[in-house]
């Protein structure tokens, strides 16, 4: 039987999916927050699909040890790697990024011309075009591999000068594409949304994937009645395989947090001496 009391588990390459609890503690903010970022083997992009897959388990188990009630895959690249699987494994709800982004850029296009900018893993799984045209075959999707942006975001340089540069030379292809939507089909691209929005223009509307996703977190906490009761201040957890340092700036930068608990963990340590493995149905 589930606590409702317990916390949602979130998961993400390295500090990208804080832009997702950065959204989930300003509409969820009875729900305790337990993060787990990969900071030290980010970026997951370039890697293997069966890499990534394997990654992903590696985190589920480790917010499976903690007993949330819910997981969240807050990371484009592993929720096209592995979501189907994970979900089919466990029996607690886990949810992606990717069809909640595909439904808001649907609803969101007047010309039904939209981009997807995304990881080299996320561009080349082709999730966002399948998950779009399966409701709205009509719709032309157009995506760009942006392999710049992460590393710019985890080594805190999102908002130097070189960022701009990069971003703009990025968007280049969409320079005569004519879309009138964009998703940001990484979670870390919401922390320098304003130079992508000045790149691409105020006549595109950005969609943030993790955003969306936080949405359909809130409808089926009501739906599966595993909404937290309101309580005192829930005791949120951040972990990372990087350095924690570089992880609590840049958390309570974007968070803007000062307090926040972020703890060291080697996941492949820790899983290794762990019982947990996978919770299949």
């Amino acid at each position: 039987m589930v606590n409702v009391q317990q916390g949602i588990g979130y998961m993400d390459s390295g500090v990208g999916g804080l832009t997702v609890v950065k959204e989930a503690l300003r509409q969820l903010p009875n729900e305790r927050v337990i993060f787990i970022g990969d900071t030290a083997r980010n970026p997951y992009g370039p890697r293997p699909a069966a890499q990534v897959k394997a990654f992903t388990w590696q985190m589920t188990n480790f917010l499976l040890s903690k007993k949330v009630k819910m997981i969240v895959i807050a990371c484009n690249t592993a929720t096209a790697a592995a979501l189907p699987e994970i979900q089919a494994a466990l029996d607690i709800p886990v949810i992606g990024v990717i069809v909640a982004g595909s439904q808001a850029a649907i609803k969101a296009t007047k010309n039904e011309k939209v981009g997807v900018i995304g990881t080299i893993g996320t561009i080349k799984s082709h999730a966002y075009p399948q998950a779009i045209q399966r409701q709205a075959p009509q719709v032309e999707v157009t995506g760009v591999a942006c392999p710049k942006f992460v590393p710019l975001v985890e080594s805190d340089e999102y908002q130097s000068a070189v960022a701009k540069k990069v971003v703009a030379e990025s968007l280049e292809p969409f320079d005569n594409r004519d879309i009138d939507t964009l998703i940001l089909g990484c979670t870390h691209y919401p922390i320098i949304r304003h130079l992508i929005q000045n790149r691409i223009g105020d006549q595109v509307t950005l969609i943030d994937s993790g955003a969306e996703t936080v949405n359909q977190v809130s409808a089926l906490l009501e739906f599966d009645q595993l909404a937290a009761a309101p309580a005192s201040q829930p005791q949120h957890e951040f972990y990372t395989t990087g350095n924690p340092n570089m992880f609590q700036r840049i958390a309570g930068d974007w968070l803007e947090l000062t307090d926040l608990d972020v703890r060291h963990i080697d996941l492949e340590e820790l899983i290794k001496h762990s019982e947990v493995k996978h919770a299949k149905k």
